[in-house]
């Protein structure tokens, strides 16, 4: 059987938010350098956490008053996007995928299109309106439940997005500003009126995506030392958080 049709799955939640974001980095290092092995792997943070995209401007997207007062973490994630708000009812999904799994995975557009098409099709048993709304994000009736981003590397790309489905939308409000780059459909409404939760419960979606992407092979091992070693030079650095 051909390496990139083997998917393995990594259903696992680390101790820390900043665990959780070197765990993805470290599993598309970890394929970069092997040659191979992609991978789907599924996580919820059980609080709320804000996370930047890497080249977002910290100052302009989060109301850090409000995450001190709550004691809501802030980090920064390696790939592109926005910043989001991670919490109970938020449910993460990362897709490392090879290149020559298929051509379209090679530019930035095409991938978005490749990976969305197959999670919409996933989710259409829930909700059949589904669809892909502005870059890179799923939405229905122009509420959007879930966004995503990509980092690249030679060989393969990392590829990870949020599923809503029971979160407090009313929370990300109090610690997110409106973004000042705003995708064409969401027009000005706030994150309440914008955002919308998915009628599943975590398990279920996580078996559709198991499906979707023939996820059939568990992953026992996981990078740790590499987890841990991006963590302490990265993940955890104010350096890192703050550089934007």
């Amino acid at each position: 059987m051909n390496i990139f049709q083997i998917m393995h799955y990594l259903d696992l939640t680390l101790a820390t938010p900043a665990d959780n974001l070197a765990l993805d980095e470290a599993l598309l290092l970890e394929a970069e350098a092997a040659g191979g092995g992609e991978v789907l792997r599924l996580w919820e943070w059980p609080e709320y956490a804000v996370v930047l995209g890497s080249g977002c401007r910290l100052a302009e997207d989060v109301d850090e008053e409000a995450c001190r007062q709550d004691q809501v973490p802030i980090l920064r994630r390696t790939s592109g996007g926005g910043t989001v708000l991670l919490g109970a009812g938020c449910l993460c999904y990362s897709l490392v995928l090879a290149y020559e799994r298929d051509p379209l995975l090679r530019e930035i557009p095409s991938s978005h299109g490749y990976v969305l098409e197959r999670v919409r099709a996933a989710l259409a048993g829930i909700l059949p309106q589904i669809e892909q709304a502005g870059h890179s994000d799923l939405a229905v009736d122009g509420r959007k439940f879930s966004g995503n981003s990509q980092q690249r590397k030679r060989h393969d790309l990392l590829y990870h997005g949020t599923l809503l489905h029971g979160f407090d939308l009313l929370a990300v409000g109090r610690y997110l500003r409106l973004p000042s780059r705003r995708p064409e459909y969401r027009h000005d409404r706030n994150h309440a009126d914008f955002l919308r939760n998915l009628l599943a419960t975590a398990e279920d979606l996580k078996h559709r995506l198991r499906v979707a992407w023939s996820a059939e092979t568990p992953q026992l091992a996981w990078p740790e030392d590499l987890v841990h070693q991006l963590v302490k030079q990265k993940y955890s650095t104010p350096e890192w958080t703050r550089r934007r």
